[in-house]
């Protein structure tokens, strides 16, 4: 998570405005795929070695990043262009901007609706008795069609304001989430969602960090970037806690899942001004 807005920082600062989301929507596509990949991967590496072993090994499949690093060499910040801001001066200005603000606040809700859905599915399918499989299965999904909308709302980025896409993105998992609740429990319609949910799940990405490179330009993209992600991070915490705490209180995860389409619905009026 913590790479995030570093890559993003480097693709703004060196890539045109007229191909950054696309860009970014590129970048997003690849880190899908690799959760694609890994899905199958770790569950093998949990199932025969033990989950101490897996993340021991998962650490060391870490340490490549190191390498792959030294591509990232860039000019120095001084020689981008616009104001020459201090890094307060930037804050200020940051935070100061409703666009900003309603910026951040909508990242809020989608890692709590992400994380939510990815730590709780696979406990809501086995409490309504379908096999474990179908969980695993279904995440996969997920990581396979978020290549896809990642990489279409980068594409649209460039074709349309972000502002609506992002609204649209809210506003369609708010439809998702509905549809599967209301429908019949199956293994198909689990499929489905996973899928649907998966072309969503991160397409929120591209057009966020592109429009806080087109509202504030890229010398200070990267801080910026990591506070609207810390939002979305504090998102996932409490998708994450509530989720257990509410099942925890009521035996059920209804309550959370009918917040998660609120907070959707919410989050798509938010992102249009």
């Amino acid at each position: 998570g913590c790479t995030y807005a570093v890559v993003y920082g480097v693709i703004g600062r060196n890539v045109d405005e007229s191909k950054r989301s696309w860009a970014m929507g590129v970048t997003a596509a690849a880190g899908s795929f690799g959760q694609f990949l890994m899905v199958p991967v770790e569950s093998w590496l949990i199932s025969n070695t033990g989950w101490q072993n897996a993340l021991l090994w998962l650490g060391g499949a870490a340490l490549l990043m190191l390498p792959l690093a030294r591509g990232l060499k860039e000019a120095p910040l001084a020689t981008h262009g616009g104001p020459q801001q201090s890094v307060r001066e930037a804050l200020h200005e940051a935070f100061g901007n409703r666009s900003f603000q309603l910026l951040t606040l909508g990242y809020f809700v989608c890692g709590f609706q992400v994380v939510f859905i990815g730590v709780h599915l696979p406990s809501y399918l086995k409490d309504h008795g379908l096999a474990p499989g179908v969980a695993t299965t279904a995440l996969a999904l997920v990581g396979l069609f978020n290549v896809f909308g990642t990489y279409t709302a980068g594409w649209l980025g460039q074709r349309m304001p972000k502002r609506f896409i992002l609204s649209g993105i809210y506003a369609l998992r708010a439809v998702v989430i509905t549809v599967f609740l209301l429908v019949p429990l199956t293994p198909v319609s689990v499929y489905l969602f996973a899928a649907t949910m998966g072309f969503l799940w991160l397409s929120t990405v591209p057009p966020t960090n592109a429009m806080v490179a087109q509202i504030f330009g890229v010398k200070y993209m990267s801080m910026l970037g990591g506070f609207v992600f810390l939002s979305h991070q504090v998102g996932s915490f409490m998708g994450a806690w509530l989720g257990g705490k509410l099942y925890g209180a009521t035996g059920s995860y209804d309550v959370v899942w009918w917040i998660a389409v609120a907070l959707g619905e919410a989050d798509a009026l938010i992102n249009l001004p």
